[in-house]
């Protein structure tokens, strides 16, 4: 079972307890605004959840629950979905075949939002996945208007690589991306 730590957080795979916290992040409208998609119901969110551990255990990557040490409470989720990079659709939702992109995302609730939590977690998912699981590549999915997600993409070492990806988004999104040994992880 794989669990990363960092100063101030655990990041660990998702469990049936993290419903309530989920369920209060993906119905924040905040959130939701930011994300793309209308405020999640507690079913769509376990719905939501049950995708994010099936998507472990078929591919054994995945969204981390991150939760903060010094009061156990669920932050959102950071960690990793693979995209199919000629439809721009994920895991999550298709089984996907062939050559695939992985994505590092991240999800906190609002409240979090603006105290470091999302890039002090994308940097160990970063350099775990660009060590441990032996990546050379990471992107990220972003809309030009989320400013926030661009700086965390930033700030880990993603620079923007295609504008305008296809695919059934909501509203544009473009494409950040980073190479192993290009001065954003860990030496390989």
């Amino acid at each position: 079972m794989v669990e990363l730590e960092t100063q101030r957080l655990v990041m660990r795979r998702p469990e049936p307890a993290d419903l309530d916290a989920y369920a209060a992040i993906m119905g924040d409208p905040e959130v939701s605004r930011s994300l793309g998609f209308g405020i999640r119901t507690r079913e769509e969110t376990e719905d939501a959840l049950e995708r994010m551990l099936r998507h472990w255990e078929r591919h054994s990557i995945g969204l981390f629950s991150v939760v903060r040490k010094n009061d156990h409470r669920l932050l959102g989720r950071v960690g990793f979905l693979l995209w199919d990079p000629e439809r721009w659709t994920n895991a999550l939702h298709e089984e996907l075949e062939g050559p695939l992109e992985t994505e590092i995302g991240w999800t906190l609730g609002s409240e979090y939002w603006g105290d470091g939590y999302a890039t002090e977690a994308a940097i160990a998912a970063r350099d775990w996945a660009l060590g441990d699981l032996g990546l050379s590549r990471l992107v990220s999915v972003i809309a030009p208007q989320n400013a926030a997600s661009i700086r965390v993409a930033q700030k880990i070492g993603e620079t923007l690589e295609r504008e305008n990806l296809p695919g059934r988004f909501p509203w544009r999104v473009d494409l950040w991306a980073l190479q192993a040994g290009a001065g954003n992880g860990p030496a390989r």
